[in-house]
């Protein structure tokens, strides 16, 4: 029995197990698949090659792929005394760490000639058996990404709000406002938009990130732990950002840069840059003891992106050349005692509106050279000074010498035209102050500099976009910088504008407006027309909606200037443009006071279209728009064809109103539809119908008791 059962059990031979093999196989690990080489290294020296490699160990930290000087092996040549060949080897803990490294560092400028191009170790092995039969390659299905700027196709503004955690984005028409998207927990901090409106941010505890497209996808994250400010360099190229927190060694931060506080990144990439440690000055509240805020934006940019600079109060502006982020010339900009400085917003000479001549070709747009203002305090004995600079051949372009300073601040004209630097002086008693207005006209040659003399103290200043008008605030209420709750300061707006048709003409009082409270002054962003605003009163909040073009024709000096309406917005904390010009937000945030938070919308002549009461309320934001592409005279062939466009765009507002009404309406009826169906629904029920029918003595009767004074006798007693 025993030797037939052992007959019976089946044998290996004849049976295929590679079915089984392939699928449990365990794949040996290759000790060299964590080893990467790194190709197009500089050849170095003995005495170059610790800076070398303690440059690349920053560089992959910074990148986010760190790595230590013992996991770096460089081929060297001890007969010449230098690194063999332009490579050399760094080995990762894992193979997942290793791919990362050659995802995030391949074609990493290294510098200004030398690319770094990384490979897996134990692809040179398979390089050098290449079947050398061409193969075509299996080409993926093109998958399109979606439009940034995807908005722009549509007439209509987009908008921001966040109420609560609730963060929202509108479409913004006449009368009445759609949600295109909300998102609850958006951001945990607020929500910005990038200067041309192509990204959205949101604030994190781990960092940023960044929003864009029609279906809002997120595409770049910058892991900046328990950030609190962030700024855009004026063409979207690179983001700053800022933490009261010190930064700690990480993934993304290396050692040099623990205990910074202010990180520069590459939007596109999400790369580190560089990073800065914070500085911190007075507010004036107690004097140097007193409390303490940080000066932001950190970096200023100059407008082509090409430069960023920073200002060492009283010492010097170190200006940096991105991405490499290093010093121009290797060098700041040794300046004893500045205290302020600005770039000039506009280096393209806007005015190409000269038309070329018969037989001649239309002059091109002259760019000037990048230049930034900043002005020094009077030192020992030498006067203040406000000092222009071209940069990168620093050379002083003009220079205007001040007296008996106090203060002063810069103001740059959004085209970089002027430039107003408002100096507060000391009377000669030193015990209180005055105010000039020094303009620079930086688009004229040898830039003159007109001085504005203004008795009382000017406590706003802006400038009209695109135009040559400023407006300013003044006021010689004894109770200015003592405000107390109820005290409403008493101010002066003041209009200015540039003389035309005169020789070597100047800025001229255009109108002058008394008795009022207003505070704060808000330009159109196609000028012509401004708000004036009482801000931060608690006893007035009222709006002026004024037109600095309301005649045309010829008529006398001022009298163009007209108020077109009036309106008051309670508890605003906060007032908006539109992109276009057409519309004013006043808006009340729950991060200032409770009381009636929301916002409304108005129209440039003051006419209130929508008002929202939002508990909780915090933030509006008009989403910036990009500059025209068309040209000056393609705007102004729009111009003479106004009429006919805005035909359409009425046609478009009219079908909108009537389809909002039509919904209004079927609203309404499907309401009535509901409220019919109930009643049949109870009046078929078997409880109503046994209720007993009401009978004439089933009714209840009020009476009712009036009375009446007929007669009324007074009679005296004696």
């Amino acid at each position: 029995m025993a030797s037939s059962s052992r007959a019976s059990i089946p044998t290996d031979e004849g049976i295929d197990y590679s079915d089984i093999e392939a699928k449990y196989q365990i794949a040996e690990e290759n000790p060299f698949d964590s080893v990467i080489v790194v190709d197009n290294v500089p050849v170095v020296d003995a005495s170059k090659k610790p800076k070398l490699l303690s440059t690349v160990v920053k560089r992959f930290v910074q990148k986010g792929a760190p790595i230590k000087d013992n996991n770096i092996h460089m081929p060297w040549d001890d007969k010449a005394g230098k690194s063999k060949g332009y490579y050399l080897f760094i080995e990762f803990p894992t193979p997942e760490e290793a791919n990362n490294a050659i995802a995030i560092m391949n074609g990493f400028p290294f510098d200004a000639k030398h690319t770094f191009y990384l490979n897996h170790f134990t692809d040179i092995e398979t390089f050098s058996t290449l079947n050398e039969q061409y193969v075509e390659p299996k080409i993926e299905e093109y998958t399109p990404k979606e439009h940034l700027r995807w908005w722009l196709a549509d007439g209509k503004d987009q908008f921001l709000t966040y109420r609560q955690d609730d963060l929202s984005i509108h479409w913004h028409a006449k009368t009445t406002s759609e949600v295109h998207t909300s998102r609850k927990n958006w951001t945990d901090l607020f929500a910005a938009w990038s200067p041309l409106g192509t990204y959205l941010a949101s604030l994190h505890r781990p960092g940023i990130r960044l929003w864009g497209g029609p279906s809002w996808n997120g595409f770049s994250r910058f892991a900046h732990p328990l950030v609190k400010l962030l700024d855009f360099s004026p063409c979207e190229t690179y983001l700053v950002t800022w933490s009261s927190e010190p930064i700690a060694r990480s993934n993304v931060f290396s050692e040099d840069d623990e205990g910074n506080n202010v990180a520069v990144w590459e939007v596109k990439t999400g790369h580190l840059l560089r990073t800065f440690p914070g500085t911190a000055e007075s507010d004036g509240e107690g004097g140097p003891g007193g409390k303490s805020k940080t000066p932001w934006p950190a970096l200023k940019w100059s407008p082509d992106d090409k430069y960023c600079a920073r200002l060492t109060p009283g010492q010097q502006i170190s200006v940096y050349e991105p991405p490499g982020m290093g010093l121009v010339d290797k060098k700041s900009v040794k300046i004893e005692g500045v205290v302020e400085f600005d770039w000039c917003p506009s280096v393209v000479d806007e005015d190409d509106s000269t038309p070329a001549q018969k037989g001649k070709e239309k002059k091109v747009k002259k760019e000037r050279e990048n230049f930034f203002a900043y002005w020094t305090p009077e030192i020992v004995n030498q006067p203040a000074r406000v000092t222009l600079m071209g940069f990168p051949s620093r050379a002083v372009l003009r220079t205007k010498n001040l007296f008996n300073v106090a203060d002063a601040k810069l103001f740059w004209q959004n085209t970089g035209d002027y430039l107003c630097v408002k100096v507060d002086h000391y009377t000669k008693t030193k015990k209180s102050t005055f105010c000039n207005l020094e303009i620079f006209r930086t688009r004229e040659r040898d830039i003159p500099v007109e001085v504005v003399e203004i008795k009382d103290t000017v406590t706003d200043f802006a400038w009209e976009p695109r135009g040559h008008r400023f407006a300013i605030v003044t006021s010689n209420d004894p109770n200015l910088g003592n405000a107390g709750p109820g005290i409403t300061i008493k101010t002066e707006i003041h209009f200015y504008q540039l003389e035309t048709g005169v020789l070597n003409g100047k800025f001229k009082l255009l109108k002058k407006l008394t008795n009022k409270t207003a505070n704060t002054l808000r330009w159109s962003p196609k000028g012509r027309h401004i708000v004036l605003a009482t801000v931060g009163s608690s006893s007035k909040f009222d709006l002026e909606f004024w037109d600095m073009e309301y005649l045309d024709g010829a008529h006398e000096w001022g009298d163009s200037v007209k108020m077109l309406g009036s309106g008051e917005h309670y508890g605003m904390t906060d007032i908006d443009w539109d992109p276009s010009g057409r519309f004013v937000t006043t808006s009340s945030s729950s991060w200032r006071h409770t009381l009636e938070n929301g916002y409304t919308i108005w129209d440039f002549k003051g006419q209130e279209l929508q008002k929202h009461l939002l508990d909780r309320f915090k933030q509006f934001i008009w989403r910036p728009r990009p500059k025209s592409l068309l040209t000056k005279e393609q705007q102004k062939a729009i111009l003479k064809k106004l009429k006919e466009f805005s035909r359409t765009f009425d046609e478009e507002d009219a079908a909108e109103e009537s389809s909002a009404s039509r919904e209004l309406v079927a609203h309404r009826r499907r309401l009535v539809d509901e409220w019919k169906a109930w009643r049949a629904k109870i009046r078929a029920d078997g409880d109503y119908a046994k209720r007993p029918e009401r009978h004439e003595e089933a009714t209840e009767v009020i009476e009712e008791w009036i009375e009446e004074v007929l007669e009324e006798t007074v009679e005296v007693v004696e």
